[in-house]
């Protein structure tokens, strides 16, 4: 049973990196399972404190990556069509032109928002794109940041029951 559970450990912890940079998979929560997965080996060492911060730093990154975005977009003066739009060019730009399409998918669909909401205010509509940009770029970096740390956190456990 170790193995298979160390197997889906590495692979959740792999795919929860790719999750972190791709909108649609759930990054830090995938890496979180895989953290779960080697916990439950019988060689792991992994204690319920570290299980709970974890659960915790994972539980925040994931709230903060859905609350950001309107965050960022009400702070740049943007509207819920921004914020929509911005949604919605995160994902199309996952299948338009990857990889560039998932960075500039957002900016582009919050620009389209704003101004199909008011049409008449292109600077407007531009200052909440960067703002939409921004917001992609620090909850990736924050996913990314979590889901690399949950993938060494289970590497390490390979090296700790080996008696090193």
């Amino acid at each position: 049973m170790d193995i298979v559970l160390s197997i889906a450990a590495c692979l959740l912890a792999i795919l929860g990196i790719v999750g972190a940079v791709v909108p649609v998979l759930p990054g830090p929560v995938l890496g979180y399972c895989g953290l779960l997965c080697i916990a439950a080996a019988s060689f792991s060492e992994t204690d319920a404190a570290t299980l709970w911060i974890w659960g915790g730093v994972t539980l925040a990154v994931t709230v903060a990556d859905y609350v950001l975005p309107a965050w960022m977009a009400k702070r740049f003066g943007g509207s819920h069509a921004g914020a929509v739009g911005a949604t919605i060019g995160a994902i199309a730009g996952i299948f338009v032109f990857p990889p560039i399409g998932i960075l500039l998918g957002p900016f582009v669909g919050a620009v389209v928002g704003e101004l199909i909401h008011n049409g008449e205010d292109t600077a407007h509509a531009i200052q909440v794109g960067i703002g939409s940009f921004l917001s992609f770029i620090v909850g990736t970096g924050l996913k990314l940041f979590v889901s690399i740390g949950l993938a060494i956190l289970i590497v390490m456990q390979f090296f700790v029951s080996s008696g090193s």
